[in-house]
């Protein structure tokens, strides 16, 4: 813990309240129940709302312009005939890849750099499923997203990986939080 404590990045911020869990639960495997549940509240005090400051990135297939708003109410990518009440976005770049190569439409790959207009969360369909807290940095919103430039400086994915991940999608059987 002192040493992602030391580490200055959101990406290891994210993952406190895992660490800090996972202390947790080693107190109780020694029966020490006053650290364990010291640790347990601290994993809990950072599973709060994000406090990331970004850059932000949203993957699609669309064709946008800078100052152009992303808006909640698109369909699902992951769902058929799904409306979706919220907005998606990611801090982490290879997740707006990810999303761009799942993307539902024909048009090319695009990763966006977005700036959020209002308040937004974790997004629930990733974080705190397998681990506390949100280590993909994943995001949604029910306000627009403003495009603030194209992020062009990144690699695809190949179309093996690419036809990989829309099998799992396919196989998925998990809900889906709107």
């Amino acid at each position: 813990m002192q040493c992602a404590q030391n580490i200055n990045d959101e990406n290891v911020k994210s993952a406190y309240p895992t660490l800090y869990e996972n202390i947790a639960k080693c107190y109780e495997q020694l029966s020490d129940f006053d650290n364990a549940k010291r640790y347990f509240e601290l994993s809990e005090l950072y599973k709060g709302a994000p406090t990331d400051k970004g850059p932000f990135y949203h993957g699609t297939k669309a064709d946008l312009k800078v100052g152009d708003l992303l808006t909640p109410g698109g369909f699902s990518n992951y769902k058929p005939g799904l409306q979706m009440n919220h907005i998606y976005f990611t801090a982490n770049i290879n997740g707006a890849v990810l999303a761009a190569a799942l993307a539902k439409g024909g048009g090319r790959e695009r990763v966006y750099i977005v700036e959020p207009t209002g308040e937004f969360e974790n997004d629930p369909n990733v974080t705190d499923k397998k681990f506390p807290g949100n280590l993909t940095r994943s995001y949604r919103s029910k306000y627009p997203l403003k495009i603030i430039g194209e992020e062009t400086g990144y690699s695809k994915l190949s179309n093996d990986e690419a036809g990989k991940w829309r099998e799992k999608v396919e196989q998925n059987e998990g809900e889906i939080i709107n």
